[in-house]
């Protein structure tokens, strides 16, 4: 009798706030570490790196799990067209919203999904951050009390960060936080895994 039952789902991350966010949809899935090197292409595009990170963690964890469903994701912070990273420490965390203050800031969020070695799904998401006008002593006031040091951009929307904004555009606001659920769910619908009974 052939199974009928939905594909294994496995996301291609150890990051907390992928995981929390996947876990949003109610739907069994396990989390494992891609062994991907994230250095950037030469001249490649934030855009273009994310989606290739996304690609490349997907497929790495299907190799090895070849009947399994997934998926992997990125996010790359760009002003003026370059890429800024994970802060690291404070001090990298207050230059970098020095930057960004009073200024647009696009964060490029990748989705992939891999089945057998090979991706099926591949979406790039964009979200445009607007900042305030913000003072050195409001940045270090921020950065001491959230300490977003492993978030690209510095700040952590979902938080205290959100107070940074003078507004943000996406099709997608999950993407902010480093996975476009709304794409995401797209994307499971079509590979026949539903979040919703149709079914009363």
């Amino acid at each position: 009798m052939m199974d009928s039952s939905p594909p294994k789902l496995i996301l291609a991350s150890t990051s907390p706030y992928r995981r929390r966010l996947l876990e949003r949809l109610q739907l069994p899935f396990s989390c494992l570490p891609p062994e991907v090197e994230e250095t950037p292409l030469k001249d490649e595009s934030p855009a273009a790196l994310a989606r290739r990170l996304a690609s490349e963690k997907a497929r790495a964890v299907s190799r090895s799990f070849p009947t399994a469903l997934v998926i992997g994701s990125d996010q790359v912070a760009a002003l003026d067209g370059n890429s800024l990273g994970k802060p690291g420490t404070s001090a990298n965390a207050c230059e970098q919203l020095r930057a960004c203050s009073g200024r647009s800031v696009h964060f490029h969020t990748a989705v992939s999904l891999a089945r057998g070695g090979q991706e099926v799904e591949l979406a790039c998401i964009d979200t445009q951050v607007s900042f305030r006008s913000l003072t050195d002593a409001q940045i270090a006031d921020y950065v001491e009390r959230e300490q977003p040091l492993d978030c690209a951009g510095s700040f952590r929307w979902e938080a205290l960060g959100i107070a940074l904004f003078t507004c943000l555009k996406s099709t997608d606001p999950t993407a902010l936080e480093g996975l476009p659920l709304i794409e995401t769910v797209n994307m499971l619908k079509r590979q026949g895994i539903t979040i919703l009974n149709t079914v009363s």
